[in-house]
């Protein structure tokens, strides 16, 4: 018959044969909590850990050194969600960021984990079970959006996290989008144009709202709202609702002579509208996207470029601390208005 763990003969003192198991067994408790009496005695009560460490005395367990040095990387480990690209944006934003986050972490002597969640819900629980089985020593979370239900979980579950945008009660660094927009206004009306429209995001994307607001703001500061209605309109984050929106903007009457886009993937479907219509970008119409993808210099488009590498480094400074604590972090980063063929003025 097969000894149940708990009848099995403890090897001799000294053995190099003990293993966790048998210390688990002698202790009367699972090796889960040998382990955490190893690696972690402060999650153990006392009276636990106590008796654990007597029965390692008593049988002379020598933790792994490999098996060791394996989990003590764990503290080098950071973890953050990798997100499905669509096929109709030309943004890849999140491929850059988590490039900028790996290249921050690695200065840092970090290492990045990505994995797949179906959901916010499943993310946090993947997060929170990363972080107790000490896979990694903190996670970022990226695209923070109002009601977001996964910063309170983590908060709750005392999980170490930063946020790519802001969020109430926890670390967050984040880039001023409605400041980038204004500066396209701003870039716009000095170079003569009245007439600006908006191709956005629907209403409650915070991003969106956001770059909205910087539309509004500056064109009130120029004096061109009063004369800009119906000149917002929004519509999904696609290159055909792009070209879709800014046809329907063109074929009015008093058609914008500059459009601001809150993607270079709703500018490139500008960029096709003009060339249904037979106009020339730059000439005809300007128009301006944001994220300054790699699209953007092949199409020779004007673009707001988010700080990427600085938000990766704020965040990895802030999960990464000396003393092993998340720094709390409010960081609100200015983004740059790159100019390209599509508004420069012309001569």
């Amino acid at each position: 018959m097969t000894d149940m763990p708990g009848n099995r003969p403890a090897p001799r003192q000294g053995s190099g044969s003990v293993t966790i198991a048998h210390v688990a067994a002698a202790a009367g408790v699972s090796k889960q909590t040998v382990s955490n009496v190893m690696n972690s005695p402060a999650k153990v009560r006392t009276e636990t850990r106590e008796r654990v460490q007597r029965a390692v005395a008593e049988l002379g367990f020598q933790p792994n050194r490999l098996a060791r040095a394996l989990r003590s990387s764990a503290a080098g480990m950071i973890a953050c969600r990798i997100e499905p690209v669509s096929s109709h944006s030309l943004a890849h934003l999140h491929d850059r960021f988590l490039h900028a986050l790996a290249e921050a972490g690695q200065a840092s002597g970090r290492h990045l984990m990505l994995f797949a969640a179906d959901d916010a819900e499943s993310e946090a629980a993947t997060c929170v079970q990363l972080v107790r089985t000490g896979s990694v020593e903190g996670v970022v979370l990226y695209n923070v959006v109002p009601d977001d239900p996964r910063p309170s979980i983590l908060t709750e579950a005392r999980v170490p996290f930063v946020c790519f945008g802001r969020a109430a009660d926890a670390g967050w660094v984040d880039v001023d989008n409605a400041r980038g927009v204004a500066s396209v206004v701003d870039h716009l009306a000095e170079s003569g144009h009245r007439s600006i429209g908006f191709l956005g995001f629907p209403e409650g994307h915070r991003v969106g709202d956001d770059r909205a607001e910087g539309w509004v703001t500056a064109m009130d500061r120029h004096g061109l709202l009063a004369g800009s209605h119906r000149l917002d309109v929004r519509g999904e984050d696609t290159w055909l609702s792009g070209a879709r929106m800014a046809r329907s903007l063109l074929g009015r009457p008093d058609a914008p002579t500059a459009l601001v886009a809150a993607s270079d993937t709703l500018a490139a479907g500008a960029l096709q509208a003009f060339r249904d219509l037979g106009l020339s970008p730059g000439q005809d119409v300007a128009v301006v996207g944001y994220d300054d993808t790699p699209s953007a210099e092949v199409l020779d488009l004007s673009s707001v470029r988010q700080p990427l590498p600085e938000v990766g480094r704020r965040i990895v400074e802030a999960l990464c601390s000396p003393d092993g604590t998340t720094t709390p972090v409010t960081s609100l980063l200015p983004p740059e208005l790159i100019v390209r063929g599509s508004s420069r003025p012309q001569a």
